[in-house]
């Protein structure tokens, strides 16, 4: 209690001066507690952050890559490709090369939705599907769920944008206002953070068990 008989309370609403001191007050601490229980950025969340304001442009037209380690111009690329190089920095993990290897021996373990008749390291790794097929014989899939807290800074989301389009994502440990995780993906237009975990039909939830490695 203070001196005269007035509580904390009725000295901060006792005019409308305390009234906004108050409510900053209020607000600092609610920041203070949610950026004190925010999950840290996970290496492959930064890796994936340094490309926004890069990669501007939403580029699927096939290129042919240099292996291992091949790219398209950085100012440019797909969903998938956020993740390839996220992966690449903050881990040295080539999924070009890690993907191809494996899909050179089972091929018949992948999708067969594009005609082809052997593993092509020029664009198996840029297609979804086969990053899903990847990420299962790994044993990094998870269950779907469709709660915030299910899913994790540094998770991988696969979702299907209608009709029939794949799409995959980067959980940030950033959160919207509504407290839903942000995403970092490339949707459309170039390199993005935003929050869109949930926008469409989540087809898969993956984590990735790598330990930060240097060159």
């Amino acid at each position: 209690m203070m001196s005269g008989g007035c509580s904390l309370l009725q000295f901060f609403t006792k005019s409308p001066m305390s009234k906004r001191l108050a409510i900053l007050l209020l607000s600092w601490l609610v920041a203070s507690v949610h950026a004190a229980s925010a999950a840290p950025a996970t290496p492959l969340v930064e890796a994936a952050r340094a490309q926004i304001g890069v990669t501007i442009i939403y580029d699927a037209s096939y290129k042919a890559l240099s292996y291992p380690n091949g790219d398209v111009l950085p100012d440019r690329g797909v969903c998938t490709d956020v993740l390839i190089r996220a992966l690449r920095t903050a881990y040295h993990f080539d999924l070009q090369q890690r993907l191809h290897e494996d899909m050179r021996v089972h091929f018949g373990d992948y999708p067969q939705a594009w005609g082809l008749k052997h593993a092509d390291s020029n664009i198996d790794h840029r297609r979804v599907p086969n990053l899903q097929a990847f990420f299962r014989r790994k044993g990094w899939e998870l269950p779907i769920s469709d709660q915030p807290s299910g899913y994790l800074p540094g998770d991988i989301v696969t979702s299907l944008i209608p009709p029939h389009l794949p799409h995959i994502m980067i959980v940030s440990d950033r959160k919207s206002a509504t407290g839903h995780p942000l995403v970092i993906h490339n949707i459309g237009a170039g390199t993005r953070e935003e929050e869109m975990l949930f926008r469409y039909p989540i087809t898969g939830h993956y984590r990735l068990k790598l330990a930060r490695s240097h060159p």
